[in-house]
């Protein structure tokens, strides 16, 4: 193995360690990177005040490690890797399992005959992109009509279905699966579904799909900024609603919709059911930039999600080990109405 290597399976065992002691202490020797640490620290500290509030103790960390792509210089390494990770907790007697992939970089460097861990950043976090403007409930709209299809990355093989908009009566009498919605999230939390196309940002893209495969109806309008609908990709054009696939035009579309998929929105979190819905505005602004769904509960009877971006099974709902979470993040509970 070569040397570097070595020392980025070490830091994915003191990563391991320093979150089950809520401490950088056990990765501090080997990270040079100091904002990192501190913001881990910061982040771990909120952990576990969020632990103690749940009565969750964390039993054991493991995390298979991928070394994705290196760029390898005599005396310096930038490698992208990917952590997944299986996260055990006992809550209230019973053992809690979780698991993510988590996308790193890491930047080492040679100094006399050691590496060091230079840099760590991570390139997969929640942050969703979001358009420039909205014009209401449901109605978001882009300044450069080809920004949204810039930010996808190439396409795979796309949906075949001759969608026409269906009609109001069709919509009412829809009723939504929700054991199909949480077994489609549960299938493909860590892949994608190659029938559809893949986004660099996936969040709300892959909870449409389960909200499809849940039954939900798509409203077919053949406008972007109207209904909600994707087409695939069709002679190079890809063809979907904003509110397929951008959370702030989703959470939009589901909270003022008045017929076919809906959602009213709840106060709290104990309201929440499978196969309901939760997105995240993480700095306040009022712009939601990444959804969950409701997959299971834990033994408090909160709400566990499954998400993709960082591809997540069964994560604590709140996401406050989040690099993207914030004190100013709000939420909102969005209960799918079903039929």
């Amino acid at each position: 193995m070569k040397a570097w290597k070595t020392y980025i399976y070490d830091y994915v065992h003191y990563k391991n360690q320093m979150e089950i002691d809520y401490s950088i202490d056990p990765l501090a020797p080997h990270v040079e990177d100091a904002a990192f640490l501190q913001d881990r620290q910061n982040r771990l500290l909120q952990l576990q005040t969020n632990d103690e509030e749940r009565r969750s103790t964390p039993v054991k960390n493991e995390t298979r490690l991928r070394i994705v792509r290196a760029d390898e210089q005599p005396d310096r390494v930038v490698a992208d890797i990917a952590l997944k990770r299986t996260i055990v907790a006992h809550i209230r007697g019973q053992e809690q399992s979780e698991q993510r992939i988590e996308l790193q970089r890491l930047e080492l460097q040679r100094r006399n005959e050691h590496w060091h861990i230079t840099r760590i950043q991570d390139t997969a976090a929640e942050r969703g992109f979001t358009l420039q403007s909205d014009s209401g409930p449901g109605m978001l709209l882009a300044e450069d009509p080809d920004e949204f299809e810039m930010m996808s990355i190439p396409s795979v093989p796309y949906l075949n279905h001759e969608l026409l908009r269906l009609p109001d009566s069709v919509l009412h009498r829809y009723v939504y699966d929700r054991t199909k919605a949480v077994q489609y999230a549960d299938r493909w939390w860590n892949g994608n579904n190659p029938a559809y196309t893949t986004f660099e940002v996936d969040c709300t893209s892959f909870i449409s799909q389960c909200l499809f495969a849940g039954g939900a109806p798509m409203n077919y309008t053949g406008k972007r900024n109207v209904g909600w609908w994707y087409k695939g990709r069709i002679q190079g054009q890809e063809l979907w609603s904003f509110s397929w696939a951008v959370s702030n035009s989703f959470q939009w579309y589901l909270t003022a919709s008045r017929s076919g998929l809906r959602a009213v929105e709840v106060e709290s979190p104990w309201q929440l059911t499978y196969g309901d819905v939760i997105v995240y505005d993480w700095d306040g602004s009022g712009r939601f930039q990444h959804s969950t769904i409701v997959t299971a509960f834990d033994p408090n009877g909160m709400p566990l999600v499954n998400a993709h971006t960082v591809s997540s099974q069964h994560r604590y709902w709140q996401y406050i080990d989040s690099p993207a979470w914030t004190p100013r993040t709000r939420y909102r509970f969005l209960h799918i109405v079903d039929s």
